[in-house]
């Protein structure tokens, strides 16, 4: 049985061999089985704030036999786990509730390797990185079904990062495969638009809108 797209899979190579890792926000339950069916590690904790989602995950367990392998928990992100796992993923959800998760968790998840898919709001997640002592280990643009994916693995540690490593990613900029730079054409275009509509109305946000496209100019 297929369980993962480019995307899942994308954020499982991301992710270390180890002993527990933390599928937060699981819904499905896809990305948990395909780490133990690809022994990636021992055991998963699934964890969801709905129950409805941590029941199809369950059911998708116990139909692949890998119920001796797997933990579930609901509750709000990782406040619901028993312990601090070696390796978590968090994604498919906006940057700012990813940022709420690990502000709330941040005693449970400092150590851990994380894998973070954040659909929106980038820029406030990875300054939230950096001020919360967590260091941007790896990035990687994925294109899937007709959008663009930036994921993030983070380890404990301090960096500072400039507004281009903010806005870009500073692992991100340092990357000339085609999928990183066609998300880079991509983001140019989003932010081109913005500013001209901006600048047409004279709105005060032309400026900074500006300024996000001239970054977004240089890496193309």
């Amino acid at each position: 049985m297929r369980l993962t797209d480019k995307r899942l899979l994308a954020l499982q190579e991301l992710l270390p061999e180890c002993g527990v890792i933390a599928d937060i926000g699981t819904d499905h339950g896809r990305l948990g089985c395909s780490l133990l069916q690809a022994d990636k590690c021992q055991k998963v904790w699934f964890s969801d704030i709905s129950k409805a989602s941590l029941e199809k995950a369950i059911r998708l367990v116990e139909r692949l036999g890998f119920k001796d392998r797997s933990e579930f928990f609901v509750g709000d992100g990782a406040l619901s786990l028993p312990g601090s796992p070696e390796a978590a993923v968090i994604a498919g959800m906006g940057g700012s509730t990813i940022c709420h998760i690990l502000e709330c968790g941040l005693e449970i998840l400092k150590k851990s390797v994380l894998v973070l898919g954040a659909n929106t709001e980038l820029f406030a997640l990875r300054t939230f990185l950096m001020e919360h002592g967590f260091r941007i280990d790896e990035e990687q643009a994925v294109k899937a079904a007709g959008r663009f994916y930036i994921l993030i693995r983070t380890v404990n540690g301090k960096e500072i990062y400039s507004y281009r490593e903010l806005l870009a990613g500073p692992k991100l900029i340092r990357k000339k495969d085609e999928e990183t730079r066609s998300y880079f054409y991509f983001r140019r275009r989003v932010a081109l638009s913005a500013w001209k509509k901006a600048e047409s109305a004279a709105s005060p946000n032309a400026i900074a809108l500006r300024k996000e496209l001239d970054v977004w100019e240089t890496l193309i």
